[in-house]
This record gives structure tokens, sequence and C-alpha cells, in this order.
């Protein structure tokens, strides 16, 4: 039982996160003390991620978004992108049967373009069905993703499209992969690095950020509710002062 579990019941003056966003890290480093290769913590971190997605969406969340793949991590070995590119793969099949009955939409930012004919295809599955699915829960996984990679593109994209119009932060927004979607109020990475990694450069001008020393495949619930007790705390001023 977390500590949310009661929000419907206890009313709505709870404090939630409209949107969470998870760096998930420590995948590597949680199988390295196993004596396991790198492959069984990126499965072991697929199954923590099930587990909070669907945690955060019953206790009301309407915003999951988590750093599944960066667009520099294809320098690692091929070995440890193509199990990473399975287990999305896998992913992707589940959602397309079960997004329907489980009420989440699914949406994967970033340059699908890299991707495997296939996956990409997967995603426009994704994409359809969840555009039919009357829900408030999103989970977003951003693959092939990096901040300014995203924030260049919606430059270009903008410039092509609408050439010799004035650039405000609101016509920028549009661009970008999370258009239409609030900003993330709070942003969690686990494994005791304290970085952002490129990881939502735009987006998180004013997010709360919260980090833990507990690997990603060993997060909990009780975790995410430790996060949100401390968001809870913070004094959310945006610049301005009371």
């Amino acid at each position: 039982m977390g500590i949310f579990d009661n929000k419907k019941t206890a009313g709505q003056d709870l404090l939630l996160p409209r949107h969470i966003a998870i760096i998930m890290d420590g995948n590597g480093r949680w199988a390295k003390k196993r004596g396991l290769p790198r492959t069984a913590g990126h499965a072991a971190g697929a199954e923590t991620f099930r587990r909070i997605a669907t945690y955060c969406r019953d206790i009301g969340v309407e915003y999951l978004t988590v750093y599944a793949f960066s667009t520099e991590n294809w320098k690692r070995s091929v070995q440890e992108v193509s199990s990473i590119m399975g287990l999305l793969r896998r992913y992707l099949e589940e959602a397309v049967d079960s997004m329907t009955r489980e009420r989440v939409r699914i949406k994967v930012l970033g340059d699908t373009s890299a991707l495997s004919p296939d996956i990409q295809e997967l995603i426009r599955r994704t994409e359809e069905i969840g555009s039919k699915i009357d829900t408030k829960a999103q989970a977003n996984l951003c693959v092939n993703y990096g901040g300014r990679d995203e924030i260049v593109r919606a430059v270009r994209r903008w410039a092509a499209e609408e050439p010799g119009t004035q650039l405000t932060e609101d016509v920028l927004s549009k661009y970008l992969y999370t258009a239409g979607m609030p900003d993330p109020d709070l942003i969690i990475r686990p494994s005791g690095e304290i970085r952002i990694s490129n990881f939502l450069l735009w987006q998180s001008a004013y997010s709360e950020f919260y980090f833990t020393d507990v690997l990603w495949p060993d997060f909990t619930t009780g975790d995410i509710d430790r996060a949100i007790e401390e968001f809870r705390k913070r004094d959310r001023r945006y610049g301005g002062a009371k």
C-alpha cells in the first residue's frame, strides 16, 4: 500500500504532480553488482518501469515521461543497444494489445527515423490506438532523444513552417516533442548521479528535482511516494516572491 492509495477517498487536497519525469539510471551498475551482463540490468529496469507506470496511473499522475534511450546511447556496444531495442519492441507489442484495456496512452518522444522499420510501425500503431482512448493517463518513452537535439529540431521546423514570423517561447513550445503537454513538475533521477544528462532541457526550467542513490531496477512505489512527499514540501515560486 502506498501513501497515495486512498487519494480518491481522501479528497483532492493532496498536491500531486500532474507530470513526473524519470531518468531511468543504474541498470548497468545493478547488473555488475550481481555479476550479470548489462543486458540483465536493462531487463530488470524494464520491469521496474512497468510497475512504476501502473502505480503512477493508479494514483492519478496524468503524465509519466521516462528517459529510455538517448541520442548518445548509440555509442554503447551493439549487443547492449540490440537488447534495449528488443525490450522496447516487446513493450510496444504489449502496449498495442493492452492500451485500450489499461486506459493508458503511450507516446514515443524522439527521432524515431533512426529506429528499425518494425519498431517505427509499432510506434505508429500505438499512436493510432492512443488517439482513440479517452484517458488522462499518458506514458511517454524518450527514445533516441536528446534535449539539445529536440530544441534544434524545433527551431528548424519553425523556420521552415513559419518563415518571417517572430519566435517566442510559446511558438517554440509548439514544435517540441512535448507539444500540448504540461512541463514536468517533478524530475526524478535514481542511481546517485546528480545531473540532467540532456533530458528535457527546455521543459525542466521550473521542474523540481529529486535525486536518490537507489538504482533504477531496485526503485519501488515507495520511492515514488517519497519523491512526491518531498515535492509537496517545495515552495514553487516560478521566479516570483511571496
